[in-house]
């Protein structure tokens, strides 16, 4: 990719889409498209910063190369397997990601011996509970084995480590956690703990290491939905830290197993229990750490929301238009918070009796969720006798059944739950980084094919919080020639699902909303280029100049 840059300007700087042109000659007439403007425009002087970007040339030199190279070897070189193997590799595409296995990293430890033809390597996935892990090794060992002189492939499957992707200061029980998901209903009675519990062994049964957190401290339902032989949580004396109980591979926290029943005290003392439960554990690794929510949208939900680095939130509802209302508002919460609701679960929608289905408390608030809020899933719970005796009896539906009905469903909740977390950790890992060969900050819209570049200096300058702007006056401290124009920044990480944090060489570690600020500041710089052609358009036809041929373009797809 070449990168011609013109003379440096305080007020002009790039922000490049999707297109990317060949490299050119630089004209008014075939750079307009790639230019920017600041958004600290200053009335001064007027200068042009392009940059004009091109893959297909540094693409093509490479693929001149490594031809010449493959050309010019006669036998079959560790290298040259090497790229064999990889190449057929990078058929199998992931469904989720719609990339490549090796392009997402997927293939670990691959050896070759090339004297008797073997090959071995290790698939390490997202997750170990991922749905298609069978799909992925069979694929595996069928490309590779067409090579020519392959004679025996040896394909092993592992998961990466469990490991938030959030930066920040983690409470260190919830520091080996890989996805945390909320069961949210906001109204009592509607199933949301028969859910939480049957998804966690769901996902239990799929491989993963799971455990579960009971957030009702009014009325706990996880000791009377599982019947582990310890019922009392343990004090690590040393640590001062919770050691969880647990029940068929799964730990578990809940404030009934604290030998106090059901708590009576006041929000602020519920909320600081729940801190204390859920961030002092010794949770260890886990895939999934599912969250049994309390009903409401108050103190205490709010606390969980902000205190855990939650991943997703599955709704949990029932077919009363009663319901719907109440879970409006917690979508909504969970929509300001920044959590992505994954998928709604309509709980006690029909029963079949004497050949017929029948739905007692009607239809169609599951599907009025989905479509108000346009979350991606919808799965129905029937209204079944043993599926309210499992809850009582302390042995979840998907264990004593795992065949039936009911554990289908689940099943598909739970293949549906680990698609959705792997998208959002990867889109989240991706969503802002920084391109060293561009000298340019990518920002990649979420759900969308839609990119675009930032220059450093640009996105350094619009830091507004108070080390750069007076928050009683309004009054700009940072000044534009406090940064330098060839500033890069030294480390970009996640922070929450919608937010990044920016360190650069000063020291200053700046937090933005990854999408909402910086497609913000994107569009400002792209009105400012409109406004500038615009103007440049007028004065070529109030003075006859040849400034700019043709007429601006109001596309940002240009």
């Amino acid at each position: 990719m070449q990168l011609l840059h013109a003379p440096s300007s305080p007020y002009l700087s790039l922000l490049s889409s999707k297109s990317q042109p060949k490299a050119v000659r630089l004209s008014p007439e075939n750079c307009l498209p790639l230019l920017a403007i600041n958004c600290s425009v200053q009335p001064r002087r007027l200068e042009r910063s392009i940059w004009v970007l091109d893959k297909r040339s540094i693409l093509s030199s490479v693929s001149t190369k490594a031809a010449s190279v493959e050309a010019g070897t006669s036998a079959i070189s560790i290298g040259t397997a090497e790229s064999d193997v990889l190449k057929a590799l990078s058929q199998i595409i992931d469904p989720d990601f719609g990339t490549d296995i090796v392009s997402c990293g997927f293939v670990k430890d691959l050896h070759i011996n090339e004297a008797l033809g073997e090959v071995s390597f290790r698939l390490e996935l997202t997750t170990p509970a991922c749905p298609i892990k069978d799909m992925f090794e069979q694929k595996a060992n069928e490309v590779v084995a067409m090579l020519p002189w392959v004679k025996s492939v040896n394909v092993t499957m592992s998961a990466q480590p469990a490991r938030p992707i959030f930066a920040g200061q983690l409470p260190v029980g919830l520091q080996k956690i890989s996805n945390i998901v909320a069961i949210s209903s906001c109204k009592g009675g509607v199933g949301k703990s028969t859910v939480a519990v049957n998804l966690a062994y769901t996902l239990a049964g799929m491989g993963a290491r799971v455990g579960i957190f009971d957030a009702d401290v009014y009325g706990p339902s996880l000791p009377t939905m599982v019947s582990p032989e310890n019922r009392l949580l343990v004090m690590n004396p040393e640590k001062k830290t919770i050691i969880p109980t647990e029940y068929l591979g799964v730990k578990m926290v809940s404030f009934g197993f604290t030998g106090q029943g059901r708590a009576i005290m006041r929000g602020p003392m519920v909320s600081g229990v729940i801190d204390q439960l859920l961030t002092t554990t010794e949770w260890g690794e886990l895939d999934y750490l599912v969250i049994d929510m309390p009903p409401g949208t108050g103190d205490i939900q709010l606390t969980l929301c902000q205190v855990v680095p939650l991943t997703a939130a599955v709704i949990v509802t029932t077919p009363q238009k009663l319901a719907f209302i109440d879970v409006a508002k917690g979508v909504r919460m969970f929509s300001k918070l920044k959590v992505p609701c994954v998928a709604v679960v309509e709980n006690m929608c029909h029963f079949d009796a004497e050949g017929k289905r029948y739905y007692p408390f009607g239809r169609g608030s599951g599907s009025q969720v989905v479509q108000q809020f346009g979350i991606p899933h919808l799965f129905d719970l029937p209204i079944r006798p043993t599926l309210s005796a499992s809850g009582d009896s302390g042995m979840p539906e998907v264990v004593a059944d795992p065949q039936g009905e009911v554990a289908n469903t689940f099943q598909n909740l739970g293949v549906c739950v680990v698609q959705q977390c792997a998208k959002i950790r990867q889109q989240v890992s991706t969503a802002v980084t920084y391109d060293k060969s561009f000298k340019a900050i990518r920002v990649k819209v979420p759900d969308s094919d839609e990119e675009f570049y930032l220059h450093p200096a640009t996105v350094r300058r619009n830091d507004r919080s108070a080390q750069s702007v007076d928050e009683w006056t309004g009054e700009q401290k940072l000044q534009y020639t406090d940064v330098p124009e060839d500033i890069e920044p030294e480390e970009i990480r996640p922070m929450g699902n919608y937010a990044v944090s920016i360190t650069w060489p000063d020291g200053f570690s700046q937090v933005r909303r990854a999408f909402d600020l910086m497609l913000k500041l994107n569009r400002k710089l792209y009105d400012g280029l409109s406004t500038l052609v615009e103007l440049l358009c007028r004065v070529k036809f109030l003075t006859g100049s040849t400034i700019i041929q043709g007429q601006p373009s109001t596309s940002w797809q240009t």
